[in-house]
């Protein structure tokens, strides 16, 4: 029987999904976070202990997992250089299989990304792709009861995704796109932590063990289609949008540079281009979530319920801001 469960990256946009998920089936959860302020409403859940420490630090990481069922790693970043994603996607595995034998616990499930290949992280063109590969290829190696979830791109109310999109469109009278037309498989933040739930309890928990499940919604869209779905919805312009204006491959990779080079985390990096160039959709390869009883909710029937309902205090509002 589940009792407890520690989830790494547990106060971020999926996390919280999850131990929210996790927390009403009475499990109780460990959520380690660098600074306690990021927990936000997880902190009001039962059996919850939040520990503000760094998992990056193995003695430390050593320390949370005695005492403990399962665990689950959504640790995970978008920008970076060579050394950052290293440190957060393989070497933090890495700790993380160090942690577990001592501790006597084996059952571990990881989030990657749709994309990732454990046989030839070499052959993919970004870092953000060759880093989440070599990820896997460390746990997989590993002496674990591991199941692995490839999402597509995650939507959902707290995204910075679609959220992003409609709020570009609200202070630009059109929007030059690099990438316009890779394709995308979007799966909604709740479909994702129910796969999550899905392997750690229920019917399939024993199924799961040694899986790659991919994580991707009903629909594929090109990013240029997913830029003008979102700014529809949210209303911008009576509800038509702003003109989308795909640029050519040297033009979007000058725009990448250049948005590397202002200050804060870029909403586009060089990396994350070459990550677009690889189709960001089911491959037919492992099973989706219909192998664990998910029926994957639309976009086009979630997005309308938090699109355009956030007033003028968004995620980019904040951003621009220095927040």
């Amino acid at each position: 029987m589940l009792r407890k469960v520690l989830v790494l990256g547990g106060t971020g946009f999926v996390g919280r999904h999850v131990c929210e998920k996790l927390a009403r089936l009475g499990v109780g959860l460990t959520v380690p976070t660098r600074r306690r302020r990021n927990a936000g409403s997880l902190a009001t859940l039962p059996a919850l202990d939040l520990i503000e420490t760094d998992v990056h630090d193995s003695a430390r990481l050593a320390a949370l997992l005695p005492g403990h069922d399962a665990v689950v790693n959504l640790v995970a970043i978008l920008q970076g250089d060579e050394a950052a994603f290293e440190r957060t996607h393989v070497q933090l595995p890495e700790k993380l299989v160090r942690a577990c034998q001592p501790a006597g616990v084996r059952r571990v499930v990881h989030i990657s990304a749709l994309g990732a290949d454990l046989r030839n992280p070499a052959g993919l063109p970004s870092m953000y792709l060759r880093s989440k590969s070599r990820g896997e290829q460390v746990l997989h190696q590993a002496d674990l009861a591991l199941t692995l979830i490839r999402p597509s791109v995650i939507f959902g109310a707290e995204d910075r995704f679609l959220n992003t999109f409609a709020d570009l469109q609200r202070i630009a009278p059109f929007v030059p796109l690099a990438g316009a037309q890779a394709r995308l498989q979007p799966v909604w933040v709740e479909d994702v932590a129910a796969a999550v739930v899905a392997c750690l309890s229920g019917p399939y928990e024993r199924d799961s063990v040694g899986q790659i499940y991919e994580a991707f919604g009903p629909e594929v869209y090109t990013l240029a289609e997913l830029v003008q779905l979102a700014g529809r919805i949210s209303g911008v312009a009576q509800g038509r949008g702003r003109p989308v204006l795909p640029l050519p491959p040297a033009l979007a990779w000058l725009q990448a540079r250049l948005m590397e080079l202002m200050p804060g985390e870029p909403l586009l990096s060089r990396d994350n281009l070459q990550s677009l160039s690889v189709p960001n959709v089911a491959t037919g390869l492992h099973p989706g979530l219909q192998a664990l009883g998910i029926t994957t909710a639309s976009l086009q029937v979630v997005a309308p319920t938090y699109l355009g309902h956030r007033g003028w205090r968004s995620p980019l509002m904040a951003r621009r801001q220095g927040r």
